[in-house]
């Protein structure tokens, strides 16, 4: 009787062991976090056109204010780290400007993004000219 206890106490911590093993790999990958579907811009805020379009000269300030404020979680790049998403996603770049405007104005609390709604507006749709430049594949340097 007492080995087949025994038996079954290797068995099972066997079981857990290897349990365990399977999951380290996965848990200390570091994964940006996912999309959250529940966070969308009302349609009236998405509708919104971002009024520097025409002017790809106000995306170098985007570019500033972006490593200031935005590139700690977002990476510098803005390709994600493990506190926030990639912008260059094809899901992020689908949304309107209106979209991602209303998004940096009012933050996301659920998932640790402040709101940056103390910006002056222009500075904020620089952040969209930004977002979009993220989105576009390098340009290639010409020898």
């Amino acid at each position: 009787m007492k080995q087949k206890q025994t038996t079954s106490h290797l068995t099972f911590t066997a079981a857990v062991v290897l349990m365990c093993l399977h999951a380290v790999p996965d848990a200390a990958l570091p994964q940006a976090p996912e999309h959250d579907a529940g966070w969308a811009a009302p349609a009236r805020a998405a509708a919104i056109p971002n009024p520097l379009a025409n002017r790809p000269d106000a995306a170098a300030g985007g570019r500033k204010v972006f490593a200031e404020r935005c590139s700690t979680c977002h990476g510098a790049d803005g390709r994600g780290t493990t506190k926030a998403p990639d912008l260059a996603s094809a899901g992020v770049q689908a949304q309107s400007d209106g979209a991602l405007f209303w998004k940096i104005s009012g933050g996301n609390t659920r998932r640790g993004m402040p709101s940056f709604s103390f910006l002056p507006p222009p500075q904020r749709w620089q952040l969209v000219l930004n977002l979009r430049a993220l989105g576009k594949p390098p340009q290639a340097v010409a020898p």
